[in-house]
């Protein structure tokens, strides 16, 4: 399984371009499983449940249709987007275990912080309670995102993946209703006052990899 992280920013077509192939040749066993870490330039994607209404600054920055499930979300420098280009087939052909897998390696990285993440019912990502803010209109603690995630398949092979920020510019995601979800925010590692740099992140999510999905990792320098 190879490990690749790029430096510098990847432009999204291009990325996606380049998954796609990857997912097509690991499912006729060309190519091996890879997991590829990247950062984008600011852009917005809009996946398979995305509602027009939820864009609401759309001259803001690009905007690319994507074929991930979800809705919109924001992509750009400061946040780590992991593509996952897995074979679910030989892992069981279970895609709810599989996305929980992927759900449980985001939780699992953010505690090397001591951040807890957590699961929300009906909420799709990973969210962080914030005692620092005021109570909800229902009296709760506020919560805010921290973490997207959306996948698609291609012959039981992953594809898109997951995405957490580090520190990326959040008044940026003021253009979209993140994930269709109005009434909570969104947050960052450095936001919550954590001095965590990419690196930092990028060593503890392959640490907690090995946790959640079995392979053995190949660094190699590219896609």
């Amino acid at each position: 399984m190879d490990w690749i992280v790029s430096d510098g920013l990847t432009p999204y077509e291009d990325a996606v371009a380049a998954m796609e192939a990857r997912a097509r040749a690991i499912a006729t066993g060309d190519a091996e499983e890879a997991i590829w870490l990247v950062e984008h330039p600011p852009l917005y994607t809009a996946g398979t449940s995305a509602k027009p209404a939820d864009l609401t600054d759309p001259d803001r920055f690009p905007v690319f249709e994507t074929r991930r499930g979800g809705q919109y979300t924001y992509h750009g420098p400061g946040q780590r987007v992991v593509y996952v280009m897995l074979d679910v087939g030989r892992r069981g052909r279970d895609v709810r275990a599989f996305v929980k897998a992927l759900e449980g390696w985001i939780i699992d990285t953010l505690a090397e912080f001591n951040v807890t993440g957590e699961l929300r019912e009906g909420r799709v990502g990973v969210w962080v309670q914030r005692p620092d803010r005021p109570l909800t209109a229902s009296g709760a603690v506020a919560e805010d995102k921290i973490a997207a995630l959306g996948i698609r398949l291609h012959k039981w092979v992953s594809f898109h993946g997951l995405a957490i920020n580090v520190e990326p510019e959040l008044a940026h995601f003021g253009g979209i209703v993140p994930c269709g979800i109005a009434e909570h925010g969104v947050t960052s590692l450095v936001d919550l006052g954590l001095p965590v740099t990419m690196a930092d992140l990028d060593t503890a999510l392959e640490r907690c990899f090995a946790a959640r999905f079995e392979g053995d990792l190949s660094r190699v320098g590219a896609m």
